[in-house]
């Protein structure tokens, strides 16, 4: 029988991106949208995954607007607090392990240099501290776990910032982008596909390094550095290049402080489990290009 994986999350990013992946021997990845598993309501959770009969899970639903968080943090909480426990635990009563993505946030950005799996959390608001949380219920559920810290994450659908700078530099000759701060921008496709590397291992019952782990995009840049890479890839297409002029944060301010450096080092976790996702450099290119292909 093929090993049943339940993925939530697949309107979104990294779900959406793991369901469209090509089918793998031997495990079947089930969608559970918000229609099956509304984590929302954390305690009808166990119920509705009993259903799916699951042998494991992987957790890719999250509240993730940040700013909006910070107004709706009993909802933050639930979903990304509360329900990730109740996923945990349910899986824990099943002997089934459970995947669960977190993200740079947690983090105050006060460090220099990127941020190891195992350096001090201190988020700086509600999202961050919702996901932190959820890290805790996961880790106190379900042995078998592994939680993937992942950060600035883009892909051809959703809302991201390549995105977003796409459709304000399609009209605009000049945009202002935050330049002191700094990630490892990720694209969702490779978080999807090392998700789907660790399946079959997974379906075998390897007794994997389970635990919390780094995994995000090759080298850091900021947000202006970013926006400038995404400019290079649109320019030849549009025949025309936006400027981009750094600013500080201070000049864009926002209901939640963002860390100042939330770059993740995942080189431990190539090493451990044998999984990475590329340079931001490297995946950009082809997103940008099936972006703009969605445009025509």
């Amino acid at each position: 029988m093929s090993f049943r994986i339940v993925v939530t999350g697949v309107s979104g990013q990294v779900g959406g991106s793991l369901m469209a992946l090509p089918p793998i021997p031997g495990v079947t990845f089930v969608p559970a949208g918000r229609g099956v598993l509304d984590l929302a309501r954390p305690r009808g959770l166990a119920a509705a995954l009993a259903a799916l009969a699951p042998d494991a899970v992987v957790n890719c639903a999250a509240h993730t607007a940040v700013d909006r968080a910070e107004s709706e943090a009993p909802l933050a909480f639930a979903v990304n607090a509360e329900a990730a426990g109740e996923l945990a635990a349910a899986c824990a009563a099943r002997g089934a392990p459970m995947v669960q993505l977190s993200t740079d946030y947690v983090f105050d950005g006060s460090k220099t240099g990127a941020w190891t799996r195992t350096d001090a959390v201190a988020p700086l608001g509600v999202y961050g501290a919702s996901k932190e949380a959820g890290e805790r219920a996961v880790r106190a559920a379900c042995p078998k776990h592994l939680i993937f810290r992942t950060s600035w994450v883009y892909a051809a659908r959703g809302r991201n910032f390549v995105r977003t700078m796409l459709r304000l530099g399609a009209d605009r000759d000049e945009l202002r982008v935050v330049a002191d701060q700094t990630g490892c921008p990720t694209a969702a496709p490779d978080l999807a596909a090392a998700l789907a590397a660790l399946a079959p291992r997974l379906a075998r019952g390897d007794d994997l390094p389970w635990g919390t782990w780094h995994l995000a995009g090759r080298e850091a840049t900021t947000w202006h550095g970013f926006a400038e890479a995404i400019f290079d890839c649109a320019a030849p297409v549009w025949g025309r290049r936006p400027a981009v002029l750094p600013i500080a944060t201070a000049e864009y301010p926002t209901a939640t402080p963002r860390p100042r450096n939330s770059a993740l080092d995942s080189a431990e976790t190539e090493r451990a489990l044998g999984v990475e996702a590329r340079s931001w450099r490297d995946a950009l290119p082809p997103i940008v290009a099936e972006i703009l292909a969605q445009e025509d």
